[in-house]
Parts: structure tokens; sequence; C-alpha cells
């Protein structure tokens, strides 16, 4: 397993080849400590027993697709499930390959690219999929790029994987949130998307405004305000470290787990969006280009 790092004046990353991982994020305070902003294993050893996708870059369809796959094309495409849903690619995700270090660089605006192949009916997507994924510093942000190409249409939904902690507490219940986002997927009790979309206003996962989280643990999809990039904005009172969230993605799902403290971002397109003809586009076709942009921009408030 390799494990490659880049820094700036605000910001070092560490990322392994393994997942494509972001091992650890360490974001610079005002006293010069820094605080590393996503939960992590000190042991990249330890990320080939994770099953919490830690850090990784998630496909070949990041979220769930129910009915056993889709069809495509007429033709019928059939994908690992589990009690009627896909998860995050398969049983053996984008989160579990290694994947090949392309390019560093250390200077100015220094970034981490990766690739890897995935090859056709790898988990039973059609195509052969060649994927990359930079990690770039800009000042106080890591931009996260996704871009894929196939020669064979095929679907795609990737993600970043990171849960974000913005210091050393053992809970995040009282770091405030806010999401602008007006909407969510209504969904099943698996989390399956019914094809409904249900204004936030007024209810539990109204975080229009900031407020605290909280008890609330979520695992919602969200659906973005397309007339802005920003998507999400997150604030530790303990750290007095915020961060927001932008992206050209139409959805985020927004995951606490039970388990232990931190927060998912994953910037993507709708889940079981191959099963549902209202939800935006997930195709790629030959000649096209998926690109999947989210940026995490870090401040320091007083």
């Amino acid at each position: 397993m390799k494990q490659v790092t880049i820094s700036n004046e605000f910001i070092t990353l560490m990322v392994l080849d393994y997942g494509a991982t972001i091992q650890k994020l360490l974001v610079k305070g005002k006293d010069g400590k820094y605080t590393n902003a996503v939960v992590g294993y000190n042991h990249p050893s330890r990320y080939r027993l994770d099953d919490n996708c830690l850090g990784s870059c998630v496909g070949r369809y990041a979220g769930r697709i129910s009915k056993g796959g889709f069809e495509l094309d007429r033709e019928q495409f059939y994908l690992h499930q589990e009690d009627g849903v896909h998860l995050h690619g398969g049983k053996e995700g984008f989160h579990q390959k290694y994947w090949k270090i392309e390019e560093v660089k250390q200077k100015d605006d220094p970034f981490i690219k990766l690739s890897y192949v995935s090859k056709h009916l790898e988990e039973g997507y059609p195509g052969n999929l060649t994927v990359n994924v930079t990690y770039k510093l800009v000042n106080n942000a890591l931009q996260i790029v996704h871009e894929a190409i196939t020669d064979r249409s095929t679907v795609v939904n990737l993600t970043n994987h990171s849960y974000f902690k913005l210091d050393d507490s053992p809970y995040i219940d009282n770091y405030e949130l806010q999401l602008n986002c007006p909407l969510v997927l209504e969904v099943e009790e698996n989390l399956l998307p019914t094809g409904n979309q249900i204004p936030v206003r007024g209810t539990e996962n109204d975080f229009l405004i900031p407020r605290e989280i909280g008890v609330q643990r979520l695992d919602t999809p969200f659906v973005k305000d397309m007339g802005s990039e920003k998507v999400a904005e997150l604030y530790s009172p303990k750290s007095g470290i915020s961060m927001k969230v932008y992206t050209n993605q139409p959805a985020v799902i927004v995951y606490t787990p039970l388990d232990f403290p931190g927060i998912c971002f994953e910037t993507q397109n709708y889940p079981d969006a191959p099963n549902q003809p209202d939800f935006p586009n997930s195709v790629l076709r030959p000649g096209e280009t998926y690109n999947n942009i989210a940026i995490y921009k870090f401040d320091l408030v007083p």
C-alpha cells in the first residue's frame, strides 16, 4: 500500500492508493496547531478491514440501486444485491481497489492524481470505465475532481466518502449544520427512493438556517438548490473551524453514523437514478466525460 502526502500553507493531505483514500486532512489553526478534519486510521493496513468506506472513492455507482440491477438500451444488467439493495458499487467497489498513482505535484497548488480501470462487467456494470480522481489543495480548500470515460454506454455515480470531524470532541451533536437544500428524496425503510421529492421547510430535515445537529442522525439524500454551487456548511464551536462544501452535483447524501462521530457529505447524483426516469440522467456514453467537482473550504471563525 502506497501513501502520498502533499501540503500547502493551510492544509496537509495524506492519500493512500488503496481506495484512493483520504487518510488524513490536517487543517492549520490560528495557534499553528493542526486538526485532522477526517476520521481515519493511523496504520494504512487497517483500511483493508474497514467496512465504512472511510475517506475512499465510492463507485461505480455511489448510493443505492433497486431491483437488482437496471436496464440500459434495452439490455438488462444484474448487480449484487442484499435484501433488494445494491450499495456503493457492489461486493467489491472502487473503495476496495488499488488505484494507480498517476501524478504528484508538490509546489504551487499541489495535487495527487490517481486512476483506476474498471473492466467490462466488473460487478455487473457494462463498459470498460477509466476513472481519474484528483485531490488538489488551493489555499484553504481541498478540491476533489472525479472524471470518467467509457468505451460502452454505462451508468456512473462517483463520490468521496470522507467522514468529517472538526475537533477532538467525542461527538458532533453541538456542530452547527446548514444545508442549501430545499428538498429531500422520499425513501422507503430500506432507504431506496420512492421517486418523490419532499420540501424540508418545517421538518426535521430543515437545515436551511444553521442549527445544531443534536441527537438527530442522518442518512438522507438532500436535493441541492441548483441556483448555487454551495451545498453545505459545518461549524465546530469548540475548534472554531468551519467548512463550506461546494459541488456541481445535484444532490448530497448527508450521513452521520451511529457508532462513531463524523459526518459525510457525499456529493453525487440521485441514488437509484438508473431506475427512476424522472431523476437526473446517470448514463455515460462513449465520447462523453463524467465530471464531478467537490470543494471543501476551511475557515477559522473567531
